[in-house]
């Protein structure tokens, strides 16, 4: 996938109308190009094993789907979480399983196009409904980050990379790691591990460390930057 090249996207839901529904909106996009859908995650990606996102329905034939969303993003897949279960536990579950965003069904085109968009270039997007469950009084297991923990935190949730993050605060990406994976060592000690970025912004956002507002609100260093010759 390149800046030139269509995002292909598929749509696994067990309901034909929300299939139509979706894939009107994704054609109003001219960077996504829809490759297949159906109601069998495996069946949809025979038919386009080259799908950059995957976006699936959590419920599918009345059974929550956790094990094909585990084996998909086993095999290193992007997978966008859509479905009407919104509750707290079921965002973590999707997040934690290593989707790498959650969207509610009735969100709409606009958080439906920008999530998919983000998703495949590795970005954080929050829509309102995921904003919603998590944002509330601080966890009283809540971590405690330095400053520039929570910095490179939260600019490497708005950007596609830690090099990005590494230009931008003017230190070396090896630094920006170690910021992040202490974050993350600071979450699994407080017995609430965050494997994934998505899941790492959820908790950061549960806790109140960072605001949804926050996201999508920076722009790449690296888009400032001219190629080197």
């Amino acid at each position: 996938m390149t800046a030139r090249t269509p995002i292909g996207v598929v749509i696994v839901d067990d309901h034909p109308v929300v299939i139509d529904g979706v894939r009107a909106w994704l054609a109003s996009e001219p960077q996504l190009t829809v490759l297949a859908t159906g109601d069998d995650p495996d069946e949809v990606l025979r038919a386009a094993p080259q799908a950059d996102v995957i976006l699936l329905d959590l419920r599918l034939h009345g059974r929550i789907v956790l094990d094909k969303l585990t084996a998909l993003c086993t095999a290193g897949r992007r997978v966008v979480v859509y479905s009407e279960l919104t509750d707290p536990a079921t965002l973590l579950a999707a997040l934690d399983t290593g989707a790498v965003a959650f969207l509610a069904k009735h969100e709409g085109r606009d958080h439906c196009v920008a999530t998919v968009l983000a998703a495949a270039s590795d970005r954080a997007y929050v829509p309102p409904t995921l904003a919603g469950a998590l944002v509330g009084d601080p966890r009283p297991d809540r971590p405690v980050l330095s400053d520039k923990e929570r910095e490179a935190l939260l600019l490497w949730f708005q950007s596609m990379s830690k090099a990005s993050v590494a230009r931008r605060m003017q230190i070396s990406e090896h630094t920006v790691k170690q910021y992040v994976d202490r974050a993350r060592i600071k979450y699994t000690r407080a017995g609430r591990p965050a494997a994934t970025k998505a899941t790492l912004l959820a908790r950061a956002i549960e806790d109140g460390l960072i605001r949804p507002e926050e996201i999508g609100t920076y722009q790449s260093q690296a888009s400032y930057e001219r190629p080197t010759p």
